[in-house]
């Protein structure tokens, strides 16, 4: 039965983690999950229950783990100097097979940019006349990009480039593709 109630616990102290630090709900502290999970333990051990068991999670939920990976950590875990107890272990399991798919959409979904590109339209027009009568044959894009935040209303936002601008656009996202080209070949 301890066993039992010590699984229970070790479960709501994971998913309070989860609430706080996955899904956003700063009303879960540390202290409210202390005082009604273990109201008989000290501070600091129970800050180093807290601790250890975010960390385990943290791990888990970084490497977005598999049935056989997280039973590998677990295993690893339990035979550690200060690592988990066989029913910690047991509970981050049995925690993580029924909250793996709702913690990683809320880790993708902390990790995307607001506002997100969500359209582009784009055109080339050539301008035949000026507005001072005189003749001119410059071509001139016309980006259209639809912008939005998850949950909300587009944006539109229309950029006109000459053939001068359309030139710098094109070389800064050259450099940027070499950066980006640099730090995946050297990682």
């Amino acid at each position: 039965m301890a066993d039992a109630d010590s699984q229970r616990c070790v479960s709501a102290l994971l998913n309070g983690i989860t609430q706080r630090f996955y899904h956003g709900n700063s009303d879960i502290t540390e202290e409210l999950l202390k005082n009604e999970l273990y109201p008989d333990m000290s501070h600091e051990e129970f800050h180093a229950l807290h601790e250890k068991m975010r960390a385990a999670l943290k791990s888990i939920a970084s490497a977005d783990m598999d049935q056989a990976q997280l039973e590998a950590f677990l295993t690893a875990q339990t035979r550690k100097q200060g690592g988990l107890s066989p029913e910690q272990a047991a509970a981050l399991s049995r925690f993580w097979k029924a909250h793996r798919t709702r913690v990683r959409e809320s880790l993708l979904a902390q990790s995307r940019w607001e506002p997100g590109l969500r359209g582009l339209k784009w055109r080339v027009d050539l301008h035949t006349s000026s507005s001072r009568g005189q003749l001119s044959n410059s071509p001139v894009a016309l980006v259209e990009l639809e912008l939005g935040r998850t949950g909300e209303n587009s944006e539109f936002v229309c950029l006109e480039f000459d053939e001068q601008k359309v030139n710098l656009v094109l070389k800064k996202m050259a450099e940027l593709q070499e950066s980006i080209n640099s730090i995946v070949h050297h990682s």
